[in-house]
């Protein structure tokens, strides 16, 4: 060791090693002027004050910290030559988080339909928002008896803002029709979740979870005196439950104190033409439900 490397030990300013990835616990000492008052004031019967890091910066105590590089081989990867005072970057995954949380000082429940449809159409709560054309927060008559809920958006409705379109939409209707009902007039249709999952996957939980309160906002608004699940998500979604949709259909289930049935997706009606009979007796189930739970006459 030199003599100056030896001098810079005794007054406390010796190079330090830093090990990558840990949090150091670096004391900072006086500059050599500090030092020098420091052993004036000692002499005078007063403590020197050492200061750390987590307390006083060296900007602003007027200090300096010296650390040594790794010698010629080490692994530099191992050894910070620096420790960063700068404050965390809110990411977009952050900024969701902070996002969703920030939702809830205006709880959805209290929303009227304009701003629940404005809501929607601004959402980041999950990861859905990062690839989607449009939301798609549901159509029809706000205060129908009937209420349809499909799983989540597919290309065609993600590109278009509305569910339940293309040949999928086509069988739909013409189901409805059977029932003398339309989307337009005494029929409203949503789905459990308001943007399209890429490649068309189900959902993740997280994104239900996320998204569920304005399905719950949409019932809560409408009303309605029966439901229709349409799929195997959308059953196991608002029933909470994992149960395959033949043991869930011909029974009267229950959401938001509102009646359900359960039934094929259109979508999987026009690749298994038989279980379309399954599907009217369903709908039959339903109206059965409806006219018991309105008082309607038996048509």
């Amino acid at each position: 060791m030199t003599f100056s490397e030896s001098a810079l030990e005794e007054l406390g300013l010796a190079p330090m090693w830093v090990r990558r990835g840990m949090r150091p616990s670096v004391e900072t000492t006086a500059s050599v002027e500090a030092v020098s008052t420091a052993s004036t004031t000692e002499a005078s019967g007063s403590a020197g004050t050492t200061l750390s890091l987590q307390d006083t910066s060296p900007r602003e105590a007027g200090m300096s910290t010296r650390i040594q590089q790794p010698p010629a081989g080490a692994d530099e990867s191992a050894w910070l030559d620096d420790v960063s005072a700068e404050p965390p970057v809110l990411t977009r995954t952050n900024r969701i988080v902070v996002d969703a949380q920030a939702d809830t000082s205006t709880s959805v429940a209290t929303l009227d339909w304009d701003t629940l449809s404005a809501r929607v159409a601004a959402c980041e709560r999950c990861r859905l928002c990062e690839k989607r054309t449009n939301t798609v927060f549901g159509v029809g008559d706000r205060n129908a008896d009937w209420m349809l809920i499909g799983e989540a958006p597919g290309e065609n409705e993600d590109r278009l803002g509305e569910p339940f379109v293309g040949q999928a939409g086509k069988l739909l209707d013409n189901m409805l029709r059977s029932l003398t009902l339309a989307r337009d007039t005494n029929v409203y249709i949503a789905n459990v979740i308001k943007c399209r999952p890429p490649g068309n996957r189900n959902p993740e939980p997280d994104e239900v979870a996320r998204c569920e309160p304005y399905l719950q906002r949409q019932v809560s608004l409408v009303k309605p005196k029966v439901i229709v699940a349409l799929g195997r998500f959308a059953a196991q979604s608002l029933l909470k439950t994992q149960a395959s949709i033949s043991s869930l259909r011909g029974r009267v289930h229950e959401y938001e104190g509102v009646p359900v049935i359960v039934t094929y997706h259109p979508a999987y009606l026009l690749r298994s033409l038989p279980d379309k009979a399954k599907a009217w007796a369903d709908l039959c189930l339903a109206r059965d439900t409806w006219q018991k739970t309105a008082g309607a006459p038996p048509r």
